[in-house]
């Protein structure tokens, strides 16, 4: 039966170039399982005796890496669909498979997906640190949503178009959030005043993401967006909701108790 299903998933590519990891589910499936396997059971019986480990070497290095690649998939981006792929913002289209740039709309999605896979490594560092209390459910959902609609989108839209457009947005606020944590690793005593700023930014992510997708739904001679602005659209408002209410949580209630005790 899971056989079958998996089967039926992995048929008909809408583009036959097929990159790394993007030949068959099986072996997305098999990492997002053993990612699930460490940071849940795996990682913590590990921990559990031991000392957290001293990475703030490894996290500099790690922060600086994401800084540079998305900073690098930004420049890309921009340049790509201002220019050679000279995007129409009112129904962004992929790029036809004969087109001359095609290799290029297919490299900077695939890099895009590749850098959701990179980002894994900040809850392994979690849990080598002891970090537990930073393993929420908004944390590992988002992560492993991420790669899996990444991978059903590359393989049943195929590379760029209106999903290309969404994404960056999150790469934006990957440069960002990196910076922080960079920063933070540097020095942990330092008070980073910008920190609830990022969460921030990542709602104002969600409702450009939610705004664009509704446009794009609403253009009647745009079917071929049509899929891509219907998931977009429907999981920013989703993880809106989930970022809302943890800034509620980190952030509005926290003040609110300390101005009682004030008073």
């Amino acid at each position: 039966m899971l056989a079958s299903i998996l089967d039926t998933l992995d048929s008909d590519p809408v583009d036959p170039v097929r990159l790394p990891l993007l030949t068959s589910q099986r072996p997305l499936l098999i990492l997002l399982g053993s990612y699930l396997l460490f940071i849940k059971v795996i990682g913590p019986k590990i921990m559990e005796n031991r000392k957290p480990f001293d990475l703030r070497g490894a996290i500099r290095i790690y922060n600086i890496t994401q800084i540079a690649y998305n900073l690098l998939m930004f420049s890309f981006a921009v340049y790509f669909m201002l220019g050679p792929a000279n995007y129409n913002f009112k129904c962004i289209q992929n790029l036809p498979l004969e087109h001359d740039y095609k290799n290029w709309e297919r490299w900077l999605s695939y890099s895009y997906f590749l850098n959701k896979i990179l980002d894994l490594l900040e809850t392994i560092f979690f849990v080598l640190r002891k970090k537990n209390r930073q393993i929420s459910f908004l944390h590992v959902f988002h992560h492993v949503y991420m790669i899996y609609f990444s991978y059903l989108y590359l393989w049943y839209y195929g590379y760029g178009g209106h999903g290309f457009f969404m994404c960056f947005f999150n790469v934006v606020v990957h440069i960002v959030m990196y910076t922080y944590y960079y920063q933070a690793a540097k020095d942990a005593k330092a008070n980073l005043w910008w920190k609830k700023y990022i969460t921030i930014v990542q709602l104002v992510q969600f409702g450009i993401i939610m705004c664009h997708s509704f446009y794009t739904l609403m253009q009647p001679d745009c079917p071929s967006a049509q899929f891509s602005a219907k998931a977009s659209g429907s999981i920013s408002i989703f993880f809106f909701l989930l970022f809302s209410n943890f800034y509620i949580n980190a952030y509005i209630l926290p003040n609110k108790k300390a101005n009682k005790k004030v008073q």
